[in-house]
């Protein structure tokens, strides 16, 4: 019986040893192998932070510090020569009241004091005033004809809620509740306290499901929009809908994000997001849901990437080297590349210059699947499969080598989903959907969520079609 080549027993030692008692060591060197393994990955998945993994930051124990920052030398606060950004008065013509202050007597001699300064000190003060509901009351009359006899009843007039709500009134609570992620209970409270408005939990309800079929058309025509971009970045997370698991999953392009949940995690979500005839590039992450995808649209994100190269560092041995190249060569990347973006290094320069780190990062991966451990050799055979999706921004424009634009998008919704523990209903995920569609996008656009909403229910109301999610410009001017 062959002896295992890590067994330290001389070889003269192991012909010397009974068969019977071969078998049972080569056996129990097996299982200690296989023992060794499992606790190997077991420190590891302990050991994953948000430095080595995907996991956020506030998943990580309390004995994880976060990366010091090196002492600059200089005090806190602003620096000699900062220049200030403090509050811009309005224009005069733009202030609700002046009140013009002088001084009666002479602070010297006390003698009166007339006149006016050409260019006074001005100083404004902003205040919110007590701001309670209107209430409009509508008396239908019922009216019998003096010919006929025939009872006729008044109709509300045109643009008249058949609620007790009005549009700006719903807006409001929809928002609170989508936007600022405030419970039921709390909109009821804040509605009331802030307003005078006194509202039923039922109500909060009913107001949000309105509101969520009143922005439908114009967040499918922000999905239509999404599919028809040349550069895409999707993520997804965990949510709940009626305690069953179910996903978050947002599509981020420059102007427009939407967001839907499911209860898939697969590709058949995102070939919903970007529909049947998409030929732009998708930014992601290394799920298996993309594969579907061709290695030319896609985008692997980088920031993704480097986590796993500091996995490599943290667990040590031989695969430390290995991660510690690797990281080198995303710092360097990540140098130049923020200089792209700033206009102090030239595109094409950028791509003369990756053709060198590109070689050392494929010859680096190549000698990491080498690797006797399991977790790294992996990972670099996974990466040099998609290896060419890993390069797609150096050669077309408005692709970003980070999946950070959705990452940041969907934080939002974990955080709703950590207060309120999901959707109760299918209805209720639509409402959550479609309103951090609408949140998200008028934000990137810098339009007013509350202005847009309260017109959006006011056009419903009118029997008109409600405003676009869509950018009216697609450039730096947009308002």
């Amino acid at each position: 019986m062959d002896k295992p080549t890590a067994l330290s027993i001389s070889d003269a030692d192991w012909q010397q040893t009974p068969v019977s008692v071969q078998g049972v060591m080569v056996s129990l060197w097996a299982e200690v192998k296989q023992l060794r393994c499992e606790v190997g990955k077991l420190r590891e998945q302990v050991e994953k932070t948000s430095r080595n993994s995907s996991r956020p930051p506030s998943s990580d124990p309390p004995s994880v510090e976060k990366p010091a920052r090196r002492p600059s030398g200089r005090q806190r606060g602003g620096q000699p020569g900062h220049e200030g950004h403090g509050r811009r008065l309005l224009p005069v013509e733009q202030v609700d009241e002046v009140v013009p202050v002088k001084p009666s007597v002479c602070r010297s001699c006390g003698a009166d004091l007339s006149g006016e300064e050409a260019h006074p000190f001005r100083h404004q003060v902003t205040e919110i005033p007590p701001v309670r509901a209107t209430v409009t009351e509508y008396q239908l009359h019922t009216l019998a004809c003096s010919h006929c006899q025939t009872l006729t009843e008044a109709s509300l007039p045109e643009g008249v809620p058949s609620g007790a709500f009005g549009p700006r009134v719903q807006a409001l609570t929809s928002l609170l509740s989508a936007g600022y992620r405030l419970s039921k209970r709390k909109v009821q409270l804040l509605l009331s306290d802030a307003f005078g408005v006194s509202m039923s939990l039922g109500s909060v309800s009913q107001l949000e499901q309105t509101t969520s079929a009143v922005v439908a058309p114009a967040v499918e025509a922000a999905k239509q929009y999404i599919q028809g971009q040349e550069a895409t970045n999707i993520d997804e997370t965990g949510w709940k809908e009626r305690r069953a698991k179910a996903w978050l999953w947002t599509a981020v392009t420059e102007w427009v994000t939407v967001f839907v949940i499911r209860l898939s995690r697969g590709s058949k979500v995102v070939r919903e997001l970007l529909g049947e005839d998409f030929d732009g590039v998708v930014g992601s992450d290394r799920w298996s849901a993309y594969r579907f995808l061709p290695l030319d649209q896609r985008q692997i994100c980088w920031a993704h990437l480097k986590r796993d190269f500091q996995a490599f560092v943290d667990r040590g041995g031989e695969s430390a080297p290995i991660g510690n190249l690797l990281l080198a060569q995303v710092d360097q990347m990540f140098t130049w590349w923020h200089r792209v973006r700033d206009g102090t290094l030239k595109r094409s320069s950028f791509q003369t210059y990756m053709v060198d780190l590109k070689a050392r990062v494929h010859l680096y991966l190549w000698s990491g699947q080498q690797e006797t451990h399991p977790e790294t050799a992996a990972t670099c055979r996974e990466l040099l499969k998609v290896e060419s999706a890993l390069w797609t921004f150096v050669y077309k424009e408005g692709v970003e080598p980070t999946n950070n634009a959705a990452e940041q998008a969907v934080r939002h919704g974990v955080l709703w989903r950590k207060s309120s523990f999901g959707t109760q209903s299918a209805t209720g995920s639509r409402f959550a959907e479609r309103m951090m569609t609408v949140i998200a996008s008028l934000r990137q656009q810098q339009r007013n969520v509350l202005d847009y909403l309260t017109q959006a229910c006011q056009a419903t109301l009118l029997g008109q079609t409600p405003p676009s999610l869509l950018p009216k410009k697609l450039d730096t001017t947009l308002k």
